[in-house]
């Protein structure tokens, strides 16, 4: 079990857009489950629905995505790496998360290849499915630069 500092110590988000409070479990190179205690606090219910607060849909995967990357970061020799989020597969909503929620999320590690990763996400609220989807991910070191490269493509317009 992991608290919210030792998740600190993991992922590079911060408030407001740390969105996992603790891991519950975590079997390396294999599954995690974690959870985030959702309150009117939030600042995306300010504007996401005045009246009819619902956490929006991007960030309910951003918090699966966020238990996915403590997984794919516990592998030995990950520890101190970035997961960049590289894609989202067969993602369904399927009931939506309120203020009072607390939202559970079960990754399982689907394959490894280099530095890619790709997981089976699984965010339930009272037993429920909240959210379901593939995600992707690129390991990468913490620090280097993205490489800027020409595109080759002239500008014509004077």
């Amino acid at each position: 079990m992991l608290d919210v500092e030792q998740i600190r110590d993991v992922l590079p988000h911060r408030y407001p857009f740390l969105l996992v409070d603790r891991i519950l479990e975590l079997i390396p190179e294999k599954s995690a489950r974690g959870y985030k205690n959702v309150t009117i606090n939030e600042e995306f219910f300010e504007g996401h629905f005045p009246g009819h607060a619902v956490m929006p849909g991007v960030l309910v995967c951003e918090a699966m995505a966020q238990v996915a990357g403590v997984l794919l970061l516990s592998k030995t020799g990950n520890q101190g790496k970035l997961a960049y989020f590289g894609g989202m597969d067969k993602v369904r909503f399927r009931k939506p998360v309120l203020p009072g929620d607390t939202l559970i999320t079960d990754v399982e590690l689907i394959a490894t290849k280099s530095n890619i990763g790709k997981v089976r996400a699984i965010a339930r609220v009272d037993g429920e499915v909240a959210c379901e989807g593939e995600f992707m991910f690129a390991l990468v070191e913490r620090g280097k630069k993205r490489k800027s490269t020409d595109s080759g493509v002239e500008n014509t317009k004077e």
